[in-house]
């Protein structure tokens, strides 16, 4: 008979009667002591005799594993928080409480048109100041923030708590408290007192979630001259800026001009390229698996801590420099002593594991999807401007004829090509792609972009070590500057041999930072 011609029954017969022969000669390769001539012809018979007696020494029967189980603490860490902020929830609610309490808030009750046709009907605009405005409100800062960074970049009386810009701002300092008033606000979109997804949405008394709009850097500069507006603050002496603040600093003098006198941007950049676009949609796609997100609807719930924490881990990458982190932690482990593991083991690991735990519970995961999508649509080429500025015009056509806008299509734009990416056969840099000539020429959209620029002074910075906002973009920053017509551009770059704190130097180097912003402002 052949195996062609048995039927099922007939094969599970045959397949059972093999396995059990295989069975029963491994029962009895394990059992059977083999002579000493046996053993040195086979050594993997050794090894399995080395481990039936290892088993018996142990106490343990052949029926259990060769090693024990590894354990796993970051995973428990995070199963802890997970039950912890379950219990909680049973009280007060598990989300964190994410602001102090100690800034001021402003509350706009005119609607805020935003660049993707969304609206906020009113909103707040928390901030906090140093300083003291003079008489006719000419000594004015803006200070613009980080990503997740908070309007408390100094302390207060009213919160002593050290800022992030602690040593900068003060009497005699960078931004000199003797000399100037220093306003520092949050962004809209954030969550430290600002309207943003945590917010509830007045329509419905709900919260927004993912149903906040999309929004730009430029439309958080604008809600942040409405508070100027309400201030009465008709110029600001300078607006200053740091990463995602750098990109502010110049959009509030292209949206404002006449408004701003002077412009200070540190390792920002003009428009976002695929580096960083690549980074943060990493970190926003970590945190959306996260199955607490529950796409976005998690108030009064479990927050999305692990995404978050992971997402931290991969910015926490991209804020530093591998130079440092060579200097700083080599290759050496936490413990040499003990075994490897798969959780945090080497220096680095705890290091980028402590700065997740640090921080999962310290910003709204909303936010930092919705603020980070902002800073990948950042582009203040010429071309975007006009198709903002035509997509605005439409939508308020639309408001003032009383028509109601139709809802943008909810569903995802993602399309997939038909074919898989090509990779770039060869190293070689394109030279008809104007986009790689990064120390070079500026691209004319983005030279024609800056032109309302061109009568304001202007500082650039960078640092040569920082991977997020690479060196070139200031360079190309300051550069398109002058070709606009900007005759009063300082660009100043920090070697690797000054800061090899990368895309962080701006919160750390107070003596080339801080020395440099102050001899700019005078």
């Amino acid at each position: 008979m052949t195996t062609q011609k048995l039927g099922a029954a007939a094969l599970r017969r045959v397949s059972m009667s093999i396995h059990q022969k295989i069975a029963e000669s491994n029962t009895l390769q394990f059992t059977k002591r083999p002579s000493s001539s046996t053993i040195s012809r086979c050594p993997q018979h050794g090894a399995r005799q080395l481990h039936s007696q290892l088993a018996r020494r142990n106490g343990t029967s052949q029926g259990e594993a060769s090693n024990p189980a590894m354990a796993f603490p970051c995973l428990d860490a995070i199963e802890t928080r997970s039950a912890t902020l379950e219990a909680r929830s049973l009280l007060t609610g598990p989300e964190p409480a994410y602001t102090t309490g100690a800034t001021e808030v402003f509350r706009c009750k005119d609607p805020l048109l935003l660049d993707w046709g969304g609206v906020l009907p009113e909103f707040d605009v928390a901030y906090e100041t140093w300083g003291k405005m003079n008489a006719d409100k000419t000594n004015v800062i803006l200070l613009h923030t980080g990503l997740s960074a908070s309007s408390h970049a100094h302390s207060s009386e009213s919160n002593p708590q050290p800022g992030w810009w602690e040593k900068f701002i003060g009497p005699g300092g960078c931004l000199d408290t003797e000399k100037y008033f220093v306003i520092c606000t949050n962004v809209i979109g954030g969550c430290f007192g600002s309207t943003g997804p945590s917010s509830v949405d007045p329509a419905d008394g709900q919260r927004y979630a993912t149903r906040f709009p999309i929004l730009t850097m430029e439309d958080m500069v604008r809600a942040q001259f409405r508070l100027l507006d309400n201030l009465g603050v008709e110029k600001l002496y300078a607006s200053v800026g740091s990463s995602m603040g750098g990109m502010q600093s110049l959009a509030a003098g292209l949206l404002f001009p006449p408004r701003v006198g002077r412009i200070v941007s540190i390792s920002g950049c003009a428009r976002s390229h695929p580096y960083s676009i690549a980074m943060r949609h990493t970190q926003r796609q970590v945190l959306m698996m996260d199955p607490n997100w529950n796409r976005g609807f998690y108030y009064g719930r479990v927050p999305p801590h692990a995404g978050m924490k992971l997402a931290r881990e991969i910015a926490t990458v991209t804020y530093r420099s591998g130079p440092e982190w060579e200097q700083r932690f080599g290759r050496r482990r936490a413990d040499a002593a003990k075994p490897p593991a798969l959780c945090p083991d080497f220096l680095i690991e705890t290091y980028l594991d402590h700065a997740g735990e640090k921080f999962c519970l310290t910003y709204d995961p909303n936010s930092l999807l919705y603020v980070s999508k902002a800073m990948d649509l950042f582009d203040l080429g010429r071309d975007t401007q006009q198709a903002t500025a035509l997509r605005r015009a439409e939508r308020i056509k639309l408001i003032e004829s009383g028509t109601q806008p139709t809802p943008s299509d909810p569903s995802c734009s993602l399309t997939l090509p038909n074919s898989p990416y090509a990779e770039q056969p060869d190293s070689e840099i394109d030279g008809t792609n104007v986009a790689i000539k990064v120390a070079t020429q500026p691209p004319d959209d983005l030279i024609a972009g800056l032109s309302p620029l061109r009568d304001i002074p202007t500082l650039v910075m960078g640092v040569a070590s920082d991977i997020l906002f690479p060196a070139w973009q200031q360079r190309e920053v300051a550069e398109a500057l002058r070709l606009a017509g900007n005759r009063n551009v300082a660009h100043v770059e920090l070697s690797e041999e000054q800061s090899m704190f990368g895309h962080d130097t701006f919160l750390l180097d107070l003596k080339n930072v801080g020395g440099n912003v102050q001899n700019f402002l005078g």
